[in-house]
């Protein structure tokens, strides 16, 4: 369905030629090697569009779609969306089902806590080795693999679940199998966005909605689910949404798809990842402050929130406030689908400085009412910014280095939240709560100021759409 277009080996070590350490576009100039619009997929049709990296130049380099289809909905975002909503859904069901599963079985919580682990840990562990294989053997293989890996894992935990838990590393070997599928799909789930679309940011605001809604829908699907003693099917449904997944991206039409110089080790292609992501003043100056935002002030808010809120208002109003944070956070993406600054990151930095008036109001002790409604602005922040932030790497990193970027960026940022929220208790019994909660509302503000200070992140231009 697609084909590689390889690059020399200077199109993937050399720097912008437009000044990438500034955050400026990368040029999207083809090699003497490189077809400008010569390749097509497997149906016999061209590839003209231009690379993730170089949407402004007008020139072609890669797979992308054509000027004669919509710019957000084309046939192959249709089927990405479905495959994507899909996996999403599935992704969201899995933790709760589980662990609800387990506890509802006569497991205790220690048994949960490793279940999480086993699940988490891979994920974190290989997600930068996804993205070397994504762009080694492109994006949509790796992704196809990552399903059918999932699809097979989630019949055996159902037959699992259905028929008793004999033993748990049983459960716990199926869970790393998951981990390790998510860490193959991820990278590729950024890096085939500009491909399907050539609105990159109206597609990413699409998607980050369908992310906010499932992340509401799942849990609570799987928590009804294994209520009425079904964690088994919950399974059944995510194996179901898994094949899917892997049916739609098996019939997307992409075009020629870039790729690393061959004959390329594995460990030489990680390093030129991270040379790509160094290169980059504004890519690496966002993780650099997202990850002292993740361990002093998104890891610890969930348990910390849940400690004060839980005991004083009941756990089903610690539900609607959650269900806030996700109205919100699709009421973000769609208005990122439209509002498009020239300078992204710094609008959406903007957009962040909504995030500490929830911590603020649970330290004033506001009402439910009023948290739900300080997390609907929560949500529209971090929507935004997250589309934003998004489209940014995928139109300003080079096509056949952007699976293994998008890798060390994920690595750099959600890999923090979990030394975060593992230091919530410890830190709670030693400063108390009011004081968590007072240190995560003075990161978060600085987290935006800081990202308005950077001059690379806060200049930033954005990459016009393709026409």
């Amino acid at each position: 369905m697609e084909e590689r277009l390889a690059d020399p080996p200077a199109a993937a070590t050399s720097p912008p030629a437009q000044g990438g350490h500034d955050g400026a576009r990368p040029s999207a100039e083809p090699s003497s090697e490189t077809p400008a619009s010569g390749g097509g997929s497997s149906e016999g049709r061209s590839s003209p569009g231009p690379s993730t990296g170089g949407a402004a130049s007008g020139k072609s380099s890669s797979g992308g779609p054509s000027a004669g289809e919509p710019a957000i909905w084309s046939r192959n975002f249709r089927f990405y969306f479905v495959a994507r909503s899909a996996g999403l859904l599935s992704w969201a069901m899995l933790p709760v089902a589980v662990s609800a599963g387990l506890l509802s079985g006569g497991y205790g919580l220690d048994a949960a806590g490793y279940s999480m682990a086993f699940l988490v840990a891979p994920f974190a562990g290989l997600v930068l080795f996804g993205g070397v294989l994504a762009d080694r053997f492109t994006a949509r293989r790796m992704m196809i693999v990552a399903d059918l890996a999932n699809l097979t894992a989630h019949v055996l935990l159902a037959l699992l679940f259905i028929h008793g838990i004999d033993h748990l590393w049983q459960l716990y070997a199926l869970l790393v199998v998951a981990g390790t599928a998510n860490a193959l799909f991820q990278p590729g789930a950024s890096s085939t966005v500009p491909l399907i679309s050539r609105d990159v940011q109206g597609a990413n605001g699409v998607l980050r909605t369908s992310e906010a809604i499932t992340g509401l829908g799942g849990p609570a699907l799987a928590g009804a689910m294994v209520g009425f003693g079904s964690t088994g099917w919950v399974m059944v449904i995510s194996a179901v949404c898994y094949a899917t997944s892997a049916i739609c991206l098996f019939v997307l039409r992409l075009g020629v798809v870039p790729a690393p110089p061959a004959g390329q080790s594995l460990w030489r292609n990680l390093v030129v990842g991270w040379q790509e992501f160094r290169s980059r003043s504004w890519l690496w100056g966002v993780i650099l402050i997202w990850m002292f935002y993740a361990v002093l002030s998104w890891g610890p808010q969930l348990s910390v929130a849940a400690g004060v809120i839980v005991p004083e208002h009941g756990a089903s109003a610690f539900g609607v406030i959650n269900a806030a944070l996700g109205a919100g956070t699709v009421a973000g993406g769609l208005l990122a689908i439209r509002y498009k600054p020239a300078r992204p990151l710094a609008a959406g930095a903007v957009a962040m400085m909504a995030y500490p008036v929830y911590p603020l109001g649970i330290v004033l002790g506001w009402p439910v009412w009023l948290l739900a409604a300080a997390q609907v602005l929560v949500g529209i922040g971090i929507g935004v910014w997250g589309v934003m932030w998004a489209t940014s790497v995928q139109t300003q990193v080079p096509g056949e280095v952007l699976n293994r970027v998008h890798a060390y960026e994920v690595a750099g940022s959600v890999g923090m939240y979990p030394i975060g929220s593992a230091l919530a208790g410890p830190a709670v019994d030693s400063f108390g709560t009011d004081m968590v909660l007072v240190v995560g509302v003075v990161v978060g503000f600085l987290t935006s100021a800081a990202l308005l200070a950077t001059r690379p992140i806060r200049t930033l231009r954005r990459v016009p759409d393709r026409a």
